[in-house]
């Protein structure tokens, strides 16, 4: 049993549950990186500390210390029992796995981590794709298999 009363497993069919995704999909992304962003400050100071533990050898972590927050929140609101991240749930959109399996932790990584690739190879452009791909997908979705549909 799952705590979550509406739990979202499979696509849906209807097309109502795509309209309009690609717009909440660009809010979402805006309010999910201002809280990566402030996520950050904490994560910051944590590691100035764990830094100082380990006689300097943390501080070889602040390069990576943005990519490593946005990975675990990520990870952590993709993955978890709402399949969306707080941006996501502010703008009433969920991910969810066309085969019907449950957003796990790892997929929801490597769904960040192609957006993150495929953004810098092909630019912002990249949402293009979302107007001419049914369900308003973009190339990662594909990729990975999920869709994006509105909980609102």
């Amino acid at each position: 049993m799952s705590s979550n009363p509406s739990p979202l497993y499979a696509a849906p069919d209807d097309w109502r549950a795509y309209s309009g995704v690609l717009s909440r999909r660009i809010f979402a992304f805006i309010i999910d990186y201002v809280i990566v962003a402030l996520l950050c400050i904490p994560a910051a100071i944590v590691l100035f500390f764990v830094s100082v533990l380990t006689l300097g050898l943390g501080f070889f972590l602040y390069p990576a210390l943005f990519i490593i927050v946005a990975g675990l929140y990520f990870g952590w609101t993709l993955g978890g029992q709402h399949h969306a991240s707080l941006g996501m749930r502010a703008v009433g959109i969920a991910m969810v796995r066309v085969d019907g399996r449950r957003m796990d932790f790892l997929t929801a990584i490597v769904h960040l981590a192609l957006f993150w690739i495929l953004n810098s190879i092909l630019t912002p452009l990249i949402l293009l794709a979302g107007l001419f791909i049914e369900r308003s997908r973009l190339i990662h979705d594909l990729l990975l298999g999920t869709v994006i549909v509105k909980t609102a």
